[in-house]
């Protein structure tokens, strides 16, 4: 079929060129204004000179927060809790979904277990009550009250189990009759198809993770288990300098508590904008493909 370019279809093209343009140049201005930031004199910053070059250009900022012990071990708390959150998510997702998706005369009880996880999605403990289960199990002040509270996400599940419902039957039965079992069809038919779909949810899971700063807050007793989101919530909130060595007082001359914030907030974003772009490719095909009701 041959589209007719038409005035107004051009029209229409070029205004959504434009308006998306637009859409997409806000987005990066923050990004920029803030890497510029980070890179700029004090003076620059101050006197608000810096859009998104900088001004002055100096690294001073990321040698001090390159030298800050507080930022340095948040980070390495924050990857351990993406490397066992994301794992942990993933493997109970799969094997909550893969049974969820046979019909009811192969899982009899498939409507029991599927109403346990839609209730879950309806009713919440709340606050307290989960601060008390963490409390009482002797998780409190360890990575696991990070991960386990947050393991099972139910909208994953349900995104999985309609991904593994569009497969064809065909393919499960041909591996029962050369002698696969339940395990052997999960792990060599099923997951090397579904790569668009672990890779929608280990996006979401990755995201979730690295972005959460209030469960850091309340289940670590000590600054020093702080996740990097929760750290710089507490930069942001009183941030200051006065914990420089005397070594370090003439790095003052080109920084301020503006500059290393952008420094480090920067430095937090870097990690998913470099994941994103190699798990684009399979995030809108796992979406539509696992939000077909089967």
């Amino acid at each position: 079929m041959i589209e007719r370019r038409t005035p107004s279809r051009r029209l229409f093209v070029y205004s959504n060129y434009i308006v998306l343009t637009l859409f997409a140049a806000t987005c990066l201005f923050p990004i920029l204004h803030m890497a510029a930031m980070s890179v700029s004199s004090n003076s620059a910053v101050t006197a608000g000179w810096v859009t998104i070059w900088p001004v002055g250009f100096n690294l001073d900022s990321y040698n001090y927060i390159v030298k800050n012990q507080a930022f340095l071990s948040s980070i390495v708390v924050s990857f351990e809790r993406l490397l066992l959150g994301v794992s942990l998510s993933l493997t109970l997702t799969i094997l909550a979904a893969y049974p969820l998706s046979k019909p009811n005369l192969k899982f009899r009880s498939r409507s029991v277990y599927s109403w346990f996880f839609v209730v879950t999605m309806i009713f919440n403990g709340g606050l307290i009550p989960g601060f008390m289960v963490v409390k009482e199990t002797g998780l409190m002040d360890s990575i696991w009250a990070l991960i386990l509270p947050t393991a099972v996400n139910v909208y994953n599940i349900v995104l999985m189990l309609n991904f593994f419902r569009t497969q064809p039957a065909e393919l499960e039965e041909s591996a029962q009759i050369d002698g696969a079992g339940i395990w052997r069809t999960l792990w060599s038919i099923y997951l090397p198809i579904s790569k668009p779909s672990l890779a929608t949810i280990a996006l979401f899971t990755i995201i979730f993770h690295w972005n959460a700063w209030f469960d850091g807050l309340i289940f670590m007793n000590s600054p020093s288990n702080y996740p990097l989101q929760t750290y710089l919530r507490t930069v942001i909130v009183s941030h200051d300098l006065t914990n420089m060595s005397a070594n370090d007082i003439t790095l003052l001359q080109n920084i301020s508590s503006r500059t290393v914030l952008a420094a480090q907030l920067f430095v937090s974003m870097l990690p998913v904008l470099c994941i994103y772009p190699f798990l684009q490719k399979y995030f809108v095909k796992g979406l539509v493909l696992g939000s077909v009701k089967g």
